[in-house]
């Protein structure tokens, strides 16, 4: 999974044409993108909408729903879980027991719904307040878990920032420290990290720069809010033939070695963390293909 394309669930049109976007998963939103007078209406559109064109994309489909402050999680997990999506965006996210906790519900729902127990996937929002920023560490290894993400502009109300970003279109330090803990707390957990939007969509350049560094930094997907910015995320996370040729050569070194700690390769001297690297490269990879 390379690109998550938020669609608002309230909007026909918008869910229709984020089918045809090519993002490797859509994420039905019924929180930020929806207001509180239209949530149950949301609720209804996203669970039709899933339901009628589930068979029609090979995109897997989230649903964002709304966080467990707002006493609207159980209507919303009531509703769309009928529907079978892939997995469930929790907001918000304060730690590790806000998963457990969203777990125990899938579970419940998944059970009502004939569902396979574990089968519908999680992937929290970790950075969205400063209690969750620090509690990045209370994350940990999780079936359910296809990825942690984070999230600047509501970080920027919890600690009054006026900007996330400086003069030069990159994050301030308090945001450079959400974004690395959340490449951090994806490590830990054993799953991956996925990069948070880049809110201004006619910024081609600045766009692909900063997927060019979230790629380079860890991070093997990235989240969209226009259909525009897919293709150019699945392009800097989809690994170069370049990068898959010098990954095999690594693994057939050390192979062919004996698979001892170090391997030489042209002159240039590789250890088990370069092993490392090249079979995540190569098992992302072949997950895309």
């Amino acid at each position: 999974m390379r690109s998550m394309l938020f669609v608002p669930g309230n909007s026909e049109r918008k869910l229709e044409k984020g089918l045809s976007s090519g993002a490797d998963a859509l994420i039905v939103d019924l929180e930020d993108s929806v207001a509180l007078a239209d949530k149950a209406a949301a609720r209804g559109i996203a669970t039709a909408f899933i339901r009628a064109r589930r068979a029609e994309t090979t995109a897997a489909i989230y649903v964002r729903v709304n966080d467990f402050t707002t006493g609207l999680t159980d209507d919303d997990l009531a509703a769309v879980m009928a529907a079978r999506p892939d997995g469930i965006m929790l907001p918000k996210c304060t730690g590790g027991p806000d998963v457990t906790r969203l777990s125990a519900k899938l579970r419940v729902a998944e059970a009502e719904n004939g569902l396979a127990d574990g089968v519908t996937r999680i992937v929290p929002l970790i950075t969205e307040t400063a209690a969750s920023v620090l509690a990045a560490s209370t994350y940990g290894p999780e079936r359910r878990l296809a990825g942690l993400t984070w999230g600047a502009e509501d970080l920027s109300a919890s600690v009054g920032a006026r900007t996330a970003r400086g003069g030069d279109g990159r994050y301030t330090d308090v945001f450079r420290l959400a974004r690395a803990l959340t490449i951090l707390a994806a490590s830990a957990s054993d799953t991956v990290a996925i990069d948070t939007v880049f809110p201004d969509f006619r910024d081609a350049d600045g766009f692909r720069r900063e997927c060019e560094e979230a790629e380079r930094d860890g991070f093997t997907a990235k989240m969209a809010i226009h259909p525009d910015q897919v293709a150019v995320i699945n392009a800097v996370f989809t690994p170069s033939p370049e990068a898959v040729a010098k990954s095999k050569a690594v693994v057939e070194a050390f192979r062919a070695a004996g698979n001892p700690g170090v391997v030489a390769i042209d002159g240039k001297m590789y250890d088990r963390p370069h092993l490392r690297l090249a079979e995540r490269l190569l098992a992302r990879a072949g997950a895309q293909a």
